[in-house]
């Protein structure tokens, strides 16, 4: 499918900080509790590589979240160094994920820098929003990822960890090959995702870890390793944190 949308209510998306010395027993936890990702690779089939580029206004509203800015995320999302990427905005409030995915081809990323675009371009939509709300690229953020899931009463419900996490700058809408600058931060970013009331397994596991949500941005930690001060604020979530684990 080229063009997907999605609107999930009462989504919850939990995100934790967690040591580098805990990731190994995470991961074996995780394969032993949880289905491998459909899409991944590697001796247990749950890994993979990302690298996003990320839009912002020249004022960085999208970074410091200055009203909707703060709501809402467009990027460029790109797996294992593949010819197909994904245009991305996803839309966040307090238990309510909206999420529109356009699937295109690698090289069409450069007609998000062109003056004028193919009228009948399926990601014609995307250069519009970005138009509209004055956004350009402004870094790219790359990582590892092991992913795994299950499905439970409320609907799939997914753990993803994320480490080897780096930034570099981009002047344009292209993807870099360069290795790019590591984030200051040591700890890894793992996150839970899932619908209505937290999962009994994931409550298991909470628990067993000792584990309490820390809010977390890749982004904003790409922007800091690259240089840009952020501004301190109440939260470094791309959204609200939800109360759930504690159910």
């Amino acid at each position: 499918m080229a063009d997907s949308r999605e609107t999930r209510a009462r989504a919850s998306e939990t995100k934790f900080l967690i040591a580098p010395s805990l990731a190994d027993d995470v991961r074996r936890w995780a394969r032993a509790n949880l289905d491998a990702d459909p899409h991944g690779g590697g001796a247990f089939a749950d890994e993979y590589l990302t690298s996003s580029l990320y839009f912002d206004t020249p004022r960085f509203d999208v970074l410091e979240r200055n009203g909707s800015y703060g709501r809402a995320k467009y990027r460029v999302r790109r797996y294992s160094g593949g010819e197909v990427v994904f245009l991305e905005r996803k839309l966040r409030r307090p238990r309510l994920v909206a999420k529109r995915r356009t699937r295109v081809s690698l090289e069409d990323v450069a007609h998000l820098a062109e003056p004028e675009m193919p009228a009948d371009w399926t990601g014609a939509w995307f250069l519009k929003r970005l138009r509209a709300r004055s956004l350009r690229p402004t870094c790219q953020v790359s990582y590892h990822r092991t992913a795994r899931g299950v499905l439970d009463d409320g609907g799939p419900a997914r753990l993803t960890l994320d480490d080897s996490i780096t930034a570099c700058a981009v002047e344009g809408p292209a993807f870099s090959e360069e290795l790019g600058v590591a984030i200051s931060e040591p700890r890894l970013i793992l996150e839970l995702k899932y619908r209505g009331d937290l999962p009994t397994v994931f409550k298991r596991f909470i628990a067993e870890f000792a584990l309490s949500p820390q809010a977390t941005s890749k982004y904003r930690f790409g922007m800091a390793a690259l240089g840009h001060a952020v501004l301190p604020r109440g939260s470094d979530a791309d959204e609200p944190q939800e109360s759930g684990v504690h159910a």
